[in-house]
């Protein structure tokens, strides 16, 4: 590790601690030669093993790009799109492992993108799931369905909603 200060490369390491969501370790350093303090963060490559056998580094921006395609024209911003992103990168560190087959990354974005948009979900399933008929798609918006009534039932049961579907009012 470089110093920043004096660009020297030998530096020893005073403190080590993994980051709260466990996907980095932060380390605290002095510089042998200069003695100023400083602090890096270490993340872990996450690797994408393509269908051909060849590897790559994960590109969130890569996965967004597909997903992208899939929400045109439906009411979703950038901002969705990058907390997307950053929810599949989440998913895919919190998996524990620095190696994923692509269709593990492809899973990892059918959760988020089907909480965000219906029909851009069905779009990007349809491809990803190599959708042969209408049944595949039929099928697939009665799973979509079933999730619905099963959140719905959950925020009923948690008060969230009242009967009605309205947002309950906060008690106090």
């Amino acid at each position: 590790m470089h110093c920043p200060f004096c660009k020297h490369n030998d530096t020893k390491v005073l403190d080590s601690r993994v980051a709260e969501d466990g996907s980095s370790i932060r380390r605290r350093r002095c510089c042998q030669r200069c003695e100023q303090r400083f602090t890096t963060l270490e993340l872990m490559q996450l690797t994408v093993v393509k269908r051909s056998g060849a590897t790559e580094a994960f590109d969130r921006d890569k996965a967004i790009a597909g997903v992208r395609k899939a929400c045109k024209g439906r009411p979703v911003s950038e901002d969705d799109l990058a907390r997307l992103g950053q929810a599949v990168e989440d998913a895919l560190r919190g998996a524990g492992q620095a190696e994923f087959q692509a269709h593990e990354v492809g899973l990892a974005i059918l959760g988020p993108l089907r909480e965000l948009d219906d029909v851009a979900y069905l779009r990007f399933s349809s491809v990803y799931k190599q959708f042969d008929s209408a049944d595949d798609f039929e099928i697939e918006i009665d799973i979509l369905r079933k999730h619905r009534a099963e959140q719905l039932a959950q925020m009923l049961d948690d008060g969230v909603l009242d009967s009605d579907g309205l947002t309950s009012a906060p008690s106090g």
